[in-house]
Order: C-alpha cells, then structure tokens, then sequence
C-alpha cells in the first residue's frame, strides 16, 4: 500500500500526547491527491453509513445510494432480505437507478436498453439479443456485481472495496452510543441536506468539541453547558469517539427553548434523559442521541473542500400520537446551528492553503478531536482510520 501524498515529517507532531501535540498540515484539507487517496483508502477501504434498513423496508423496495467512488443498489428481495449490489448495469455500464432515487418493483430494469435483473441480481432479460445463449450471450455470467452490506441499529453500512474488516470490528464497542435508544424503532421525522464548502474532516472534527460553543452557538449554550462533558462509561475501541453533554436544569431536550414537543423515547434509562450523546462513526456518520429523538449527521464527502451532508431527525413512534406533534421544533435548532458551524468550517477551510497556516496545539477541550487527527495522521501511513 503507498502512503498518503503528504510530508510524512508534518504528522509526527499529530501522534504526540495532547498537551504536546499540533493539528494536521493543511495540506490534509486542501490537497486533491490526498483527497482521491482517502477516498481509496478511508471511504471504499472501510465500512460507511448509506442509509437506513427502512429506505428499503419491503420486498422490491429498491434505492441507488452514493457511496465512496461509486454507488450502490439497496434492494430489499421477495424473501425481505437486504442486498447490495454495484449500481451498474452489466451491459453497457449505465446506472441502474439515478443515485439518490427510490423505487418499487419485482425486478430491476436498466433505463438504458432496458436489460432486467432479478432481486437477486440474476440476469433475466437481453432485449433484441434473442434468446439466452444467442450471439454469445449466456445470460447466467452476466448478474450484477454484489456489494458487501450489513445493518446496525437500523443503519446500513456497505464496503466498497469488499477487503475491509468486519463491521463489528470497526464499530467496536460503540453500541454504547445507543444503547437503550432502540435506534433500529425510531421514525424519521425531518431530513434536511447541506452542500458544505469544507473538507469532511473538518466538519467531524468540529462535530467532536464544544471549545467553540460559547462564540458562535449561544442558542446551544442556553440548553447545554458547554463544560458539561460527561463521557462514555468505557473507552472507545474501534473506529468511532465521542461523549455526552449534560442538560442545564430545566431543558427537556435540545430546542430553541429547551422544551421537548415529543414524547421520551420509551424505556431509556433514568441516567439518559438528562444527557444529549456526541459520537463519530468513522469516518462518516455522527451520532447524537436526545431524551426524545436521535440525530444523525451522515457525510458525502465529494471534494477535497466539499462535503454534503444530511441531517436526519429519527423519533419514537408514540411522539405521532401527541397532538399537535411536529419534528420543526428539533430541526429548527440544529438547522440554526448547523448553519454556525457550517460557516466556521468554511472559513478555516478557505485558510488551509494559506501561507498563514501552521499547525496548532491543541486546548484540553479538544482531546477527541487530537484522537480524530491522530488517527487520520497514521491511517496516512497505515490505510486504516481507527482510534484505537
């Protein structure tokens, strides 16, 4: 495996204890070849969130979903298993479906010149090729290329390069971020998307302290002491860090007013109604677990300084049976702050080729985001993103 195009000298300071540490060159947010390299090694070489088991809930429910350097085919088959496969057809290359686009069928038709394959990517139909073993063409080696997916909590995750390790040894012990939520039940509630001009580490990376809170989010600050950090009740081990801020007295829920419109998330322990969970699953998808909902962050990231993201609302089905229930009341703040920390990301990705730039130290607030830049600077050397 090569190495990261990037001054190998510049990331030994990353690798060092916290106190003596210094942030990434900028050269790991505003390099195109070091993007491409990631893309290969941190995107397609590990297991990333696409979407959730319900985007594909009955049998023939079919969704193409962007994923690394390519995209995927989702595909819920006639026995209700999920599958994955290569979002292209194999005749002539064409997609199968538009990424980003659902639909519903017992087979999946290529737009293109309408080639048919099976739920379980057998090759069906050959228009205008005749029968089956006509011209050379034996439809039996021509099914669609499968993917490797598996699901957590309700999330799918798939391997694009097919080598990456077990999901269960990338995610490690960060069932924990969700333990007691019953994140696998909940119902999406709002779903809003960003087209961020900054690189995707830099938006996990701000995702992961709360050092600038007191500047540039003094909504948040009214329902959340920024000081508050609580942590995981054991390390984390894999790919993934993290921890909870705790509720000043009096806040329900994280909203412009402190108050929850929803219902508790039913059966979560005492210990979690009074705490809101920070946690990244790298390298793509943050985690934030509320008293009365789940928000999810989940990165595309398409550019060496672009990123879209979605933000999804996940909520307990019993917050429908409250009158007058709507998600807005949760999406409207996070979207407002959202929007501060798209901005900030902008601005320290516009510097990131500046002859100004140098690497920083780091503040005791910052130790998840030193965890973060230190597993990215020796994934450089290594291939492989993990914190552990």
């Amino acid at each position: 495996m090569t190495r990261a195009p990037i001054d190998p000298a510049s990331l030994e300071a990353v690798t060092r204890p916290l106190d003596l540490a210094r942030t990434l060159p900028g050269a790991a947010y505003a390099s195109a070849a070091v993007f491409d390299w990631e893309r290969r090694h941190f995107l397609d070489g590990s297991w990333l969130c696409v979407g959730r088991a319900d985007d594909v809930a009955a049998p023939g429910d079919q969704r193409a979903v962007p994923a690394g350097s390519t995209s995927l085919l989702l595909v819920r088959d006639g026995d209700g298993a999920l599958r994955g496969w290569f979002n292209v057809c194999r005749h002539r290359g064409h997609e199968l479906l538009a990424p980003g686009a659902s639909r519903k069928g017992r087979a999946i038709r290529c737009p293109y010149h309408d080639w048919v394959y099976g739920l379980g990517g057998e090759c069906r139909a050959t228009p205008r090729f005749g029968r089956s073993t006509d011209d050379g063409i034996d439809r039996a080696g021509f099914g669609l290329v499968p993917a490797r997916v598996e699901q957590w909590h309700g999330w799918v995750f798939a391997n694009v390069s097919g080598d990456a390790a077990p999901l269960a040894e990338q995610l490690g012990n960060a069932g924990m971020v969700v333990d007691g939520y019953d994140a696998g039940r909940l119902v999406p509630g709002a779903r809003h998307e960003y087209e961020v001009a900054a690189n995707w580490k830099l938006i996990v990376e701000n995702y992961l302290e709360c050092y600038h809170c007191a500047p540039i989010h003094p909504e948040l600050c009214e329902v959340t002491p920024p000081e508050s950090g609580i942590g995981y009740p054991a390390a984390p081990v894999g790919s993934w860090v993290g921890g909870p801020l705790a509720l000043r007295d009096g806040a329900q829920t994280m909203s412009l007013d402190g108050r929850s419109l929803g219902v508790p998330i039913p059966g979560l322990p005492a210990t979690r109604t009074r705490e809101v969970g920070y946690a990244a699953l790298l390298p793509t998808l943050l985690v934030s677990p509320h008293p009365d909902y789940l928000m999810t962050h989940r990165l595309e990231p398409l550019a060496a300084a672009r990123t879209r993201v979605e933000c999804a609302w996940y909520f307990p089905p019993e917050a429908w049976d409250r009158p007058g229930f709507d998600a807005a009341y949760a999406a409207e703040f996070w979207d407002l702050v959202n929007r501060q920390d798209w901005a900030a990301c902008e601005s320290v990705q516009r510097n990131t080729s500046s002859p100004g730039w140098r690497q920083g130290p780091f503040s005791p607030w910052e130790s998840d985001v030193h965890a973060v830049m230190a597993a990215v600077a020796r994934g450089y050397a290594t291939g492989r993103l993990s914190i552990d």
